[in-house]
């Protein structure tokens, strides 16, 4: 499709440069890097247990994770800038406090986690982030997966900490997490990259508002 096609927003018309094509493509690269690293990290928790080697791994594919979640943070289009910022905040928060806990404690940051269920509380703020991602996702594209996201990975986060939610569930909704993340990220991969963008006027609109 052609850079120099003129849209018709709310308030007034603009284009789509380069730039915002390139910025959606790494939006989604982020996304699909996060999606693997769960996944993977899924696939050998469940697949070989919490062996010494497993927990190691999943130390280096929650980094990946947030490092892709991160990527996608920094170009993702948000009208309100308070709540990009927002989700930006969160974002750091939950990655500083995992490596805090990773420099802080022999244990893998997994074991940890298990064994300090509160210690999510602060690393938990990496996957509120997600959370707001998929909200966006599911407001603007009202796809039934990440509607399904939204509630499913608070979810199984808030009922690991307070311990309502039996083991055996637990690893269900991870495999269902697992699932309708690769859906998620599939979906986008094929999704036109102008929707992805939004209207840019109001973007405009809302900067000059800021400025004024």
């Amino acid at each position: 499709m052609s850079e120099n096609v003129i849209y018709q927003g709310q308030f007034g018309e603009f284009t789509i440069d380069k730039s915002d094509r390139i910025g959606v493509i790494v939006y989604r690269v982020g996304m699909a890097i996060a999606a693997l690293s769960v996944a993977i990290g899924g696939f050998l928790f469940l697949g070989f247990g919490a062996t010494p080697t497993v927990l190691s791994w999943l130390t280096v594919l929650f980094f990946t994770f947030a490092a892709g979640l991160g990527i996608s943070l920094l170009t993702i289009h948000i009208y309100l800038v308070p709540l990009h910022r927002l989700l930006q905040l969160f974002w750091f928060i939950g990655t500083l406090s995992a490596a805090i806990i990773v420099f802080k404690t022999d244990q893998p940051l997994a074991l940890y986690l298990y064994n300090h269920p509160l210690s999510i509380l602060g690393v938990g703020f990496i996957f509120a982030a997600l959370t707001g991602i998929y909200f966006k996702e599911a407001f603007c594209f009202n796809r039934v997966e990440a509607k399904t996201l939204t509630f499913l990975v608070p979810a199984l986060f808030l009922g690991h900490i307070t311990g309502l939610v039996p083991g055996s569930w637990e690893k269900v909704l991870l495999d269902l997490w697992i699932v309708l993340f690769l859906v998620f990220v599939g979906r986008k991969s094929f999704q036109e990259i102008p929707p992805d963008i939004g209207d840019k006027s109001v973007f405009d609109y809302l900067k000059k508002q800021a400025k004024s």
